[in-house]
């Protein structure tokens, strides 16, 4: 099953990175459930040796997400927040980063809690205001950390002008796009030098895996992240990849219907009365629709919405019922949270403020049911508000 290079996104999706089992023809690549490889003779193997360092399973899943973002090589970790903090060690002591201000809650604790210890600094900003963000640069900035969209109040930054501002300053452009998904977004085609995703939600797309994702495009990174992947160890399982690898195969499908249902929500909570304000790239009154719709090909299922407090909030997400009220997003399933006490409670009270984090603040992750249940179980909820 050879690619062309002329392939095309669902056609990658399925096939890139995987072959037929040489030894039975099995058109699933299997799951190589070993933690050894026996050699022929001393000094000659087969190309594994020890399964930290070399899994089939797992090189035949990172070769399909290189080739679904269009990078160069692809290295699989045990988390998303183990991704993030691989491409972390490609900063020194006393090197500086600039952070997109409304980061997901982990990566915020990361860097803040832990990787200042060691005399790394980080600025955060509102990325989608280039001005800011060339004037947070310093002569120690070494990494632009995106999300975009964010997480959960759904700002854009401008991939190309981003590329092109980070370049000028000899800086390297990491973008976080776990929420749009490479259906929805892809980076490195605007100039991002390294994209990151939790393989967790729509990767593999059916909240029964976690693992994450560092996809590069650089040399240089790409010959450091494979010698940190073995040295730190933290691997994606052979199990866990061969879950996502079954995600990507139905993520155009997949993305469909979450882009469809999500885009339905976003205009039903907009009409509705008791809803203050919606959050979604995928309606006019965003204020960067424009943008998402010349970088984005569709808008995804994340959307956010306002109920002005949090006993309103409180009694939307304990009155669904088709809604799941939890963490987590990207799954099949539609899920509902509360970011303030949820994804984003380990972000100081202020700095959420800042963001639009507020206590009425609810979040949607838009499954792929029937757009008209989903529309039912909100109503009913609301109606208790």
């Amino acid at each position: 099953m050879k690619l062309t290079s002329r392939a095309r996104f669902s056609t990658v999706c399925l096939h890139a990175g995987q072959e037929p089992d040489p030894a039975t023809g099995a058109i699933i690549t299997p799951i190589y459930q070993t933690s050894t490889y026996v050699q022929e003779a001393l000094g000659r193997h087969k190309g594994y040796e020890y399964a930290r360092t070399q899994n089939p399973t797992r090189m035949a899943l990172e070769g399909n997400l290189a080739a679904i973002e269009g990078g160069k090589a692809a290295f699989a970790f045990a988390s998303g927040m183990a991704a993030i903090g691989a491409i972390a060690t490609l900063l020194q002591a006393g090197d500086h980063v600039v952070v997109s201000d409304n980061t997901y809650g982990g990566t915020f604790r990361l860097f803040d809690k832990v990787l200042r210890r060691y005399q790394l600094s980080f600025t955060y900003v509102d990325t989608s205001k280039l001005d800011d963000v060339e004037r947070a640069f310093t002569s120690t900035t070494r990494m632009l950390f995106v999300e975009t969209p964010t997480n959960p109040v759904m700002r854009l930054t401008d991939l190309r002008a981003a590329a092109d501002l980070a370049h000028s300053h000899g800086v390297r452009l990491v973008v976080d796009n776990t929420f749009a998904s490479p259906a929805i977004q892809r980076p490195i085609e605007f100039g991002a030098d390294i994209v990151t995703h939790s393989t967790t939600k729509y990767l593999n797309g059916h909240s029964d895996s976690v693992g994450g994702v560092v996809i590069a495009e650089r040399d240089d990174d790409i010959e450091w992240l494979k010698f940190v992947q073995n040295a730190e160890g933290a691997i994606l399982s052979p199990f866990d990849s061969w879950l996502v690898l079954r995600g990507t195969k139905t993520l155009p499908l997949r993305m469909q219907q979450h882009s469809a249902n999500g885009l339905a929500l976003a205009r039903f909570l907009c009409a509705h009365a008791k809803v203050r304000h919606v959050y979604y790239p995928g309606l006019p009154s965003h204020p960067q629709h424009e943008l998402a719709k010349r970088q984005m090909r569709g808008f995804g299922g994340m959307l956010a919405f306002e109920l002005g407090s949090l006993e309103a909030a409180r009694r939307v997400l304990n009155g669904v019922k088709l809604h799941a009220l939890a963490e987590s997003l990207g799954g099949v399933e539609t899920l509902i949270s509360h970011p303030a006490t949820m994804t984003h409670a380990s972000v100081p009270a202020e700095r959420r403020k800042e963001i639009g984090i507020t206590d009425g603040l609810v979040r949607i992750s838009a499954g792929i049911e029937d757009i008209d249940d989903l529309k039912e179980d909100l109503t009913q909820a609301l109606d208790a508000v």
